[in-house]
């Protein structure tokens, strides 16, 4: 999604300045892995999330190379390496992503064991929801999690979610709203076990059970592990470049080599890398400006996390938790299924965490975002953007 977004920034800001090869490891060109929940629900098709087709890449001369990785990089000489040979450079954008977390238990390996991120996999998980009375175990109570757990459940499969923290989505939610969401997936059907610790995968040939350290089992014909990903690096490791976590660049998007930039999930900005499309699109407008010469400088703003799996609307932004400078503000109403916690540090917001009507979830960041006063409307803040803005009028 990063090197797709590049590449439309690029070819605006500066057409025919380069000849564009584009690489990729799977055989489809760009498309959105935001969209794979609903591909694997049933709610969209393949064809629907490539975010651009064979005539977008032949109308911009862009020699496309899916299906083929690059395995090497070789700076002194500016060449990257495939199975086809040697390809010349003078940029190079590294835009490899993330690769899904395996727990090093036994079992690990069995078939229908599979992660959660690519076309591939969905089309396993799809092969395994077609068996009768299939049952699936989802590893990872975090947003991919989830809406993995929400689209096998759609598509009939008995589903249990492991999660290893105290509730779920624990970096977007506090505690009650976690529960929250809990208490609303177990309605609907998906059985929830937090504070799960995944001790083996159980099996002949193919994941027959999944084995949790306090001896429970359960039964699983698929076993989805969704328990985080890493930064892609293997390859800059290999080419001497700057790797911390992600591969290291700076406020231009270059890594240690100036004519090596890296873009997405794969980067390191100021010590922290991002999972979530907003910045990874500020990230992809940056390293186009500075292809092409341009001003530019990545400044990621505060972003925001929407969850809506089985009708279940979440949201957050910013603080989640706060500290002893803060100050939270709680609106709970149980029989409208509505859960709201603001905090403020002194005048300004500094995080909102919501459940159930997130309809206001965008003001709420613009607050947080702007650093605007909100003392005129403090009253009504948790009420939302109509009532707040009354009081302060």
């Amino acid at each position: 999604m990063a090197s797709g977004r590049m590449l439309e920034r690029l070819l605006d800001a500066a057409p025919g300045r380069y000849d564009v090869t584009l690489f990729g490891a799977e055989p489809h060109g760009n498309y959105n892995r935001i969209m794979l929940s609903p591909v694997l629900a049933g709610e969209e098709t393949i064809d629907g999330i490539l975010t651009h087709n064979k005539e977008w890449y032949a109308e911009r001369k862009i020699v496309c190379r899916f299906g083929e990785a690059v395995t090497k990089i070789d700076r002194s000489r500016k060449v990257v390496s495939s199975r086809l040979g040697e390809t010349p450079y003078d940029k190079l954008v590294i835009a490899t992503g993330s690769a899904p977390f395996i727990l090093p238990v036994v079992g690990k390996d069995l078939r229908g064991v599979v992660t959660f991120r690519d076309l591939d996999d969905v089309e396993v998980m799809l092969a395994a929801a077609s068996r009768p009375n299939a049952k699936a175990v989802v590893i990872g109570g975090g947003l991919l999690g989830l809406e993995a757990a929400a689209a096998l459940q759609k598509r009939g499969m008995e589903v249990v979610v492991l999660h290893l923290m105290g509730h779920l989505m624990e970096l977007q939610l506090d505690p009650a709203a976690g529960l929250l969401l809990q208490n609303e997936l177990e309605r609907r059907g998906i059985k929830v076990h937090c504070r799960a610790q995944t001790k083996a995968i159980l099996g002949h040939k193919r994941a027959e059970a999944v084995l949790l350290d306090d001896g429970t089992i359960y039964s699983a014909d698929l076993v989805v592990m969704a328990a985080g990903i890493r930064p892609e690096t293997r390859i800059a490791v290999d080419a001497g470049l700057h790797v911390e976590r992600g591969i290291v660049v700076d406020n231009r998007m270059q890594t240690s080599d100036p004519d090596i930039l890296a873009v997405g999930e794969c980067a390191e900005h100021d010590s922290r890398c991002y999972g979530f499309v907003e910045p990874l699109y500020e990230m992809a407008a940056t390293v186009a400006l500075t292809l092409s010469d341009e001003v530019a400088a990545f400044a990621p703003k505060k972003f925001s996390t929407n969850l809506k799996v089985t009708g279940i609307s979440l949201f957050s932004a910013g603080e989640i938790t706060g500290g002893a400078d803060c100050e939270p503000i709680l609106l709970r109403d149980p029989s409208m299924g509505i859960y709201r916690k603001l905090l403020l540090r002194g005048d300004k917001l500094a995080g909102a965490v919501l459940f159930g009507d997130t309809s206001d979830g965008h003001w709420y960041l613009d607050l947080i975002r702007s650093g605007e006063s909100v003392s005129a409307f403090r009253n009504g803040l948790a009420f939302g953007r109509a009532l707040a803005t009354q009081e302060a009028a």
